[in-house]
């Protein structure tokens, strides 16, 4: 117990170091930050749904600066177009003239932090592309497979669905993301402190930082949340919302097994973020619509946020009555 607390003390000041980092650029958005961290230390991928010029690219490149790896880039970002080919994004084999053989070329995926930008706007053939490094850490190519890096993270960002020139991601597409949120646009004050300092913010963004945490102690705040605790009647709530939303008559596609595993690794995520080494009632009120929504079909437009937060009530209700704090 003392060394796992050792242990939990360390990676709460990695962590309290990454967040410092970051706001310095991403003004007044604590929560979002939150969420997407969460993501990062889950072991996940975080899909951001937002207008361009909300700040989703700087929060990317903010997060990689954040993090040292030995000199080598940590980040790299891709522009989906309509255009854009799988081989653009995974790599392809090229004739090597100097030792008479093809040899696999990397692509932009052999990264440690992935910014996909505009993911919708890609074709359905480079989002299929990508499922496989979303899934399963790794590249196929020809008869070969190639691992990725053990940090690998993606934040996907997708224009709302409604506007021109988008291709809705499938639902296997959805379901390999941790989260879907809103990043939005900043509050007034912070938006106005951003105009008026954006050339320091900017200053900020691209300096080398000497206080950047490695990537050893991202996988080590990993570890440490993954042995966060979580109470088997709060496990059995997670369960029952799942089932919930399979048998609600406004879903034509409820929660996977799936989404419950993954639901529960960021709920273990998001409480080491609060300072935690356990996990409340709360922590899943926070995070049912951005680990949930997603990945469910609702009917004849029904309010999503209304049918997870009725079957979350339900559930509190029980927990309430089971004095689960």
């Amino acid at each position: 117990m003392m060394e796992q607390s050792a242990h939990f003390d360390l990676a709460q000041a990695q962590l309290k170091k990454l967040l410092q980092q970051i706001e310095t650029v991403i003004k007044g958005k604590r929560s979002s930050i939150e969420l997407i961290l969460t993501c990062l230390l889950a072991q996940g991928h975080v899909l951001l749904e937002d207008n361009p010029g909300t700040g989703k690219t700087v929060m990317a490149r903010s997060l990689a600066n954040a993090i040292k790896a030995d000199g080598k880039t940590v980040f790299k970002r891709v522009q989906f177009t309509p255009d854009l080919l799988p081989m653009d994004l995974v790599g392809s084999f090229v004739y090597d003239d100097n030792i008479k053989e093809f040899v696999f070329k990397k692509g932009p995926i052999f990264t440690n932090i992935l910014l996909a930008d505009e993911i919708n706007r890609a074709s359905p053939k480079v989002q299929s592309a990508l499922l496989e490094c979303l899934a399963e850490g790794q590249v196929s190519a020809g008869d070969h497979t190639y691992k990725l890096d053990q940090l690998f993270f993606t934040i996907a960002t997708q224009n709302p669905i409604e506007m021109e020139g988008t291709y809705p991601l499938p639902a296997a597409q959805l379901d390999r993301f941790s989260m879907k949120i809103s990043f939005g646009y900043a509050d007034e004050s912070s938006e106005l402190d951003i105009l008026k300092n954006y050339q320091q913010i900017h200053a900020d963004l691209h300096k080398q930082d000497n206080d950047a945490i490695s990537i050893d102690d991202v996988m080590m705040m990993q570890t440490v949340c993954g042995n966060v605790h979580i109470h088997d009647h709060l496990i059995q709530a997670v369960h029952n919302i799942l089932l919930a939303t399979r048998q609600h008559p406004n879903t034509t596609l409820g929660a996977s097994t799936r989404a419950g595993i993954n639901f529960i690794k960021c709920l273990k995520a998001y409480a080491f973020i609060q300072n935690r080494n356990y996990i409340i009632e709360n922590d899943i009120a926070n995070l049912i619509v951005p680990c949930l929504q997603h990945r469910m079909i609702f009917k004849n437009n029904f309010q999503s946020d209304e049918i997870l937060h009725d079957l979350l009530h339900i559930e509190i209700k029980k927990l309430n009555q089971l004095s689960i704090h």
